[in-house]
């Protein structure tokens, strides 16, 4: 059994690891912290749980961690690349959630993230946890920079589309929708119930965190610099993303639906819808999903790519377990073969 630490158990992303891994058949949680709720159960603090997880929180403390195989962090950004190195050095493989480890540019870092790296090495070994892109690195490697999950809706979207060299590429458009829990599980006037709900609100319109990641990882994928305009709204739904996004063809006479098909064959957390159906977020949720459908806008030379995952899921937690499963050896379904929630 692959003994698995959690560092930062109390949020959304968190306790979304916790009920994934509770039905793990090869992976058990030892270790789970919290600087607030030592010495709680987690199924105190997530009543869900109950009669599946029954592990108690504890203070971070990277010796105790060093005793894992593998440990996520669960964490706002800055915390993981305290203490990663050590856990590194220890035979310990890692998974960061947050930000740490996502963008190869020291300085881009710096600027989204308002402060320097402090394990710079780290970071140009980590592999963007992304399998539809990089499998093969993220088997071999020893740190996991978890896609954002914005990101990882809108590079999925556009991918077939930029590793085809099918369209132009600085003239792409994300247009994306998240569910409140994106904002995480803090108290924030913006996101309670009365504020967020019956209304919908465009965010980071100049500038939003996911962006550099984005344009890093499209950037590969072509060959080229992207320019990607990416917009962020804030819906009231608790879960789900749902990307449109929107490419100039080169060749309006490319057969979209064909290309995306054989692009994703084989994929299992890919679904390409039938011709002419729209996906819907709800039909993702709870599942390490992204279904997907594409069409021509009626001018005949845009792509217009529907993109649509479970943000805690595929957006987070199951995608790093996703990870997991593959940096094990692991079937990378393991964990991750449940159907979605509905309705």
């Amino acid at each position: 059994m692959i003994k698995v630490g959690i560092v930062g158990g109390t949020g959304y992303t968190g306790a979304e690891l916790l009920r994934l891994l509770a039905r793990h058949p090869q992976a058990r949680v030892e270790v789970l912290t919290s600087r607030q709720e030592i010495g709680k159960r987690a199924d105190a603090l997530f009543p869900h749980l109950r009669g599946f997880c029954d592990v108690v929180y504890s203070a971070p403390d990277v010796a105790t961690l060093k005793s894992c195989d593998a440990v996520f962090f669960a964490t706002p950004h800055g915390t993981a690349m305290q203490m990663a190195q050590e856990l590194v050095d220890a035979g310990v493989k890692v998974i960061d959630l947050s930000a740490d480890f996502r963008l190869k540019d020291t300085q881009q870092f710096t600027r989204w993230y308002k402060h320097a790296h402090s394990a710079p090495a780290l970071l140009r070994e980590a592999v963007y946890g992304l399998p539809e892109i990089h499998r093969d690195e993220i088997r071999a490697a020893r740190v996991i920079g978890n896609p954002g999950c914005h990101a990882t809706a809108t590079q999925l979207a556009l991918l077939p589309l930029l590793a085809a060299r099918a369209v132009e590429t600085d003239t792409l458009i994300a247009d994306s929708k998240t569910g409140i829990s994106g904002g995480g599980r803090e108290l924030r006037l913006g996101f309670m119930f009365s504020e967020a709900s019956q209304t919908l609100t465009a965010y980071g319109v100049s500038g939003h965190r996911h962006q550099a990641e984005i344009d890093q990882e499209l950037s590969a994928v072509a060959g080229a610099t992207v320019g990607v305009t990416f917009v962020p709204h804030l819906t009231p739904m608790i879960r789900g993303i749902h990307v449109t996004a929107y490419a100039r063809l080169l060749n309006p006479e490319l057969d979209l639906q064909n290309l995306f098909e054989q692009h994703y064959r084989g994929e299992p957390f890919v679904d390409v819808l039938p011709a002419g159906e729209y996906p819907e977020t709800r039909s993702v949720k709870g599942a390490n999903i992204c279904r997907i459908a594409v069409q021509k806008a009626p001018n005949g030379r845009t792509a217009v790519v529907l993109s649509v995952i479970d943000n805690l899921v595929k957006g987070a937690s199951g995608q790093a377990l996703q990870c997991f499963n593959l940096m094990f050896g692991l079937p990378e379904t393991s964990g991750l073969d449940a159907p979605p929630l509905a309705p």
